[in-house]
């Protein structure tokens, strides 16, 4: 029987909200980064390399390498992983540098 890491600490968080991620509800809890809500949703990868167009996710989980940069709440380069899920946050797949106003 698999159990879940909330299930192997006895803890028993707060009622769950969503976050936006490309269009689509994302479940998150409480006290959760906006990393590890995707990684729970099975999303693996929010960020394009600039030159090759390669994806990127969570990689440190402690905001030293910015693999996991993600455009939230409509601003560019925001370290996910150090990030609080927060009800109603919107996040969006990330494409290179995360400036349009840049030429790649």
């Amino acid at each position: 029987m698999r159990r879940t890491p909330a299930e192997l600490v006895g803890a028993r968080p707060q009622s769950g909200h969503t976050i936006d991620f490309d269009g689509r509800p994302v479940p998150a809890l409480p006290g959760q980064s906006i990393a590890a809500a995707l990684w729970a949703d099975g999303i693996l990868a929010w960020r394009t390399t600039r030159v090759n167009g390669r994806p990127r996710g969570a990689f440190c989980g402690i905001g030293a390498c910015y693999d996991c940069l993600a455009t939230v709440d409509g601003r560019a380069n925001q370290r996910t992983c150090l990030l609080p899920a927060e009800p109603g946050t919107t996040v969006t797949t990330q494409e290179g540098h995360g400036r349009a106003d840049l030429a790649v």
